[in-house]
């Protein structure tokens, strides 16, 4: 009798205990004024960049979410980024963007290079994870590339030596790869993941490399709580086809995190999924994740099929750097959903929906 007394009282005491479990936490507490719209630079780019900046545009117009776009238009084939559009993001702190075509070769700068020097955005960061309901050839995939976005070899020191011998200079400097590291470690501390990987070629590049690789070491001794290792680039990008649910965070030098980030971001469903962005100091860049084929091809724009996945989750991690959680939970399920569900789905996920069935979506699935 005693025993069945205990079973009731605790069934009792578990009732009464879900019934004052509130159904939605408090998780984030805002200072007054902080839902004020927030001002951003909007820049659409070449290519599919219109179509997948006018998705995030549909898409915070039907959550209501607190931010405003200023738009430019701004062209790979441009000589610089118009000062107009740098004083735009210097004022909003924060700019969305599409992909900008770079020319090959020829006279002609990457305007992307550009951004990243005037602003000084040195990190990059591209988040590359396996989505529920979509297959991979590897499931357990959650890899955080960061990369140094400001030296290394697109510091664009380049000149002919003779006629038939030209030399590109690859820069690497103490206080940059410090930097990066600080900020590779920090990601990590904040964001309760347990190692940082270094990539790095220093056994050919002893000085340049080497630098880097002892700046990385430093740091980590700041983070005894983070498990720190390195990988020579070459065996990174073997391991990353191989095994890559075996990395966390990475932090790379410029060239290899550009390599790294895109084999990454095939293996975990493709670049058309990957959200990204690029910080400093005191301004932010978000653009989709991976470089390769953030402007896609006359076709894809054409039959207005470009994927508007990736563009949306940054602009989800957008929402999170203004402060706004909420809007940004919000975005991110619904997209997850979407793509759970497997009904629109682009073609490079398998699919045939165009960008205007997704974003339709994407919409109808918002909470």
């Amino acid at each position: 009798m005693a025993r069945r007394s205990g079973t009731i009282l605790k069934q009792l005491l578990s009732s009464r205990c879900s019934n004052l479990t509130p159904s939605r936490s408090v998780t984030y507490m805002p200072r007054p004024g902080d839902g004020a719209p927030r001002g951003v630079t909007l820049i659409p780019g070449d290519g599919i960049g219109p179509l997948v900046t006018g998705a995030v545009e549909q898409v915070m117009e039907a959550m209501h979410a607190p931010v405003y776009f200023e738009r430019y238009d701004v062209h790979g084939d441009m000589n610089r980024v118009p000062q107009e559009v740098i004083d735009s993001i210097k004022k909003n702190k924060v700019c969305l963007k599409g992909g900008l075509a770079t020319p090959m070769g020829g006279g002609v700068s990457s305007l992307n290079v550009q951004l990243r020097r005037e602003l000084d955005l040195y990190a990059s960061l591209v988040n590359c994870f396996n989505l529920p309901g979509l297959p991979t050839r590897h499931e357990n995939v959650d890899i955080v590339v960061i990369r140094e976005n400001t030296e290394g070899e697109y510091s664009g020191l380049e000149h002919e030596v003779v006629p038939g011998v030209v030399e590109s200079l690859k820069v690497i400097t103490k206080f940059c790869s410090e930097r990066i590291a600080k900020y590779a470690f920090e990601y990590a501390y904040l964001n309760n993941r347990k190692k940082v990987t270094a990539v790095h070629k220093a056994n050919i590049m002893k000085l340049a490399d080497g630098l880097f690789l002892e700046s990385c070491r430093e740091v980590a001794t700041k983070y005894p709580g983070i498990k720190y290792n390195e990988i020579i680039v070459d065996n990174c990008c073997m391991q990353l086809v191989s095994k890559p649910e075996q990395f966390d965070v990475m932090v790379t030098p410029n060239l290899y995190g550009n390599l790294v980030a895109n084999t990454a971001a095939g293996i975990a469903g493709g670049t058309g999924v990957m959200p990204g962005g690029n910080v400093g100091a005191d301004h932010a860049v978000f653009e989709q994740g991976a470089s390769a084929g953030n402007v896609g091809n006359e076709k894809l724009v054409e039959q207005k099929k470009a994927n508007p996945v990736a563009l949306l989750l940054s602009s989800a991690m957008m929402l999170r750097h203004l402060q706004f959680p909420s809007f940004a939970d919000r975005l991110e399920t619904a997209v997850k959903r979407v793509i759970s569900e497997g009904k629109h789905r682009t073609k490079d996920l398998g699919g045939t929906s165009t960008s205007q069935e997704v974003v339709d979506a994407v919409i109808d699935a918002l909470d």
